[in-house]
């Protein structure tokens, strides 16, 4: 998906803002995380990752938006709970996650159902996706990203 064009959009934060991606991208480069859900051991730690980092990457002119399919209401009780500062995005009809690939089957145990990879795509002000990161460890996955937007 380098290269092109990111599908725009228009979802509310847990706050219930609407946040819209044309909107943001006219101030920063923005960087959209895909997580399957909120509460979740992995999905927390890629949260607190981002939070912790997110004024150096307001320095560097990004601003980090996470998406899931969970409630506006979940949202909040996440932020909350685990003192996320990053906005995170309801998509409970998952349109912007099929826009991005990101709703796909999966397979657990031998059980096969759909859910959102954890994806990343760093999105430039021109509104092309710069860099796309796949199967991405939550981790270590925003320190990743912070030392790439580092070399821009």
């Amino acid at each position: 998906m380098e290269n092109k064009n990111s599908p725009k959009f228009t979802l509310q934060n847990q706050r219930g803002e609407k946040v819209s991606l044309r909107e943001e991208l006219e101030k920063n480069m923005v960087l959209l995380y895909f997580y399957p859900k909120d509460m979740t051991s992995g999905c927390t730690l890629e949260g607190i990752g981002f939070s912790e980092r997110k004024k150096k990457f307001e320095k560097l002119g990004v601003k980090i938006f996470g998406i899931s399919a969970d409630s506006v209401d979940r949202h909040a009780k996440f932020c909350e709970k685990e003192s996320l500062k990053i906005d995170l995005l309801s998509d409970e009809d998952k349109k912007v996650c099929e826009k991005y690939g990101v709703w796909v089957e999966k397979s657990m145990y031998g059980k096969k159902y759909m859910g959102i990879a954890r994806e990343s795509f760093l999105i430039g002000q021109d509104g092309k996706v710069f860099k796309h990161w796949q199967k991405v460890k939550p981790a270590q996955h925003p320190q990743e990203v912070l030392e790439f937007v580092k070399t821009l």
